[in-house]
């Protein structure tokens, strides 16, 4: 019987052991439509924050990583479609999302802000946001928290944070909320951004807004989010890390440990 026991124990350490995987060839998806966590460039290429540090983990990594690009409210199920292997897209790590995905440690945490028109009056109730035309992208946080706390604000779901700035330039918009550091760089800082400012307290509620952006991947590749686990805490060591978020940013987006 003990012969029979340590050949299982053998067989299962050997299986266990044949079946981890280096993870040398990984394909990322990323969403391309989002900055300054990412942008395509007018010659199709794909850049900012959140290229950079998927390029930074890899090189950590010893990995060759390919680059995909995945509309926002298709990322999840291309995943699991074994589209990519991992998804580094400002993904807020959430209770909701971890019934389907599983999440790294987080490698950033910003929070959500709602903008509007300069001097426009801004209270953060369900009485007066009624009827209240208010902009989101589609399938993110920022949709959950706003059909959650305000259901009878006439909510309008965008593709891109990029097309809700677009109606809330024409009029067609009252707010828009999304991650405070996306409306500063797709927004704010744009052409006639000047017109437009910050309402309302930052939001960061772990109920709706989870605990940071981390890398999602299939619950079963735990081997995976292991590796980007050590590469993240290894790029935040050595400098990497600040060097890739002072490039974009003036304020620490990585948030308290």
């Amino acid at each position: 019987m003990k012969k029979i026991t340590l050949l299982i124990a053998l067989f299962t350490f050997a299986f266990g052991t044949a079946q981890a995987k280096e993870w040398k060839q990984i394909r990322i998806g990323v969403e391309g439509a989002y900055p300054p966590f990412s942008q395509t460039e007018e010659d199709g290429s794909v850049t900012g924050f959140d290229i950079d540090i998927a390029n930074a983990l890899c090189a950590e990594m010893q990995a060759k990583c390919t680059l995909v690009k995945q509309d926002w409210d298709g990322i999840i199920p291309a995943l699991l479609g074994r589209k990519f292997d991992a998804i580094i897209a400002t993904m807020d790590i959430t209770e909701e999302r971890q019934k389907k995905v599983a999440f790294t440690n987080k490698y950033q945490h910003i929070p959500a802000r709602f903008v509007a028109l300069k001097g426009a009056d801004f209270v953060a109730t369900e009485e007066f946001m009624t009827d209240k035309k208010v902009g989101v992208q589609r399938a993110t946080t920022m949709d959950l928290y706003i059909s959650d706390n305000f259901p009878a604000a006439k909510i309008k779901r965008y593709g891109s944070a990029d097309e809700a700035y677009l109606d809330l330039k024409a009029g067609r918009l009252d707010y828009v909320m999304a991650d405070s550091a996306a409306i500063t760089d797709g927004l704010l800082m744009k052409e006639d951004g000047d017109k437009f400012a910050f309402v309302g307290p930052e939001l960061n509620d772990p109920q709706w807004f989870g605990y940071g952006a981390g890398i999602a991947i299939r619950k079963q590749d735990t081997d995976l989010a292991e590796q980007f686990n050590k590469a993240i805490t290894a790029i935040r060591a050595n400098g990497t890390y600040q060097k890739i978020q002072d490039k974009y940013f003036t304020f620490d987006v990585y948030g308290a440990e």
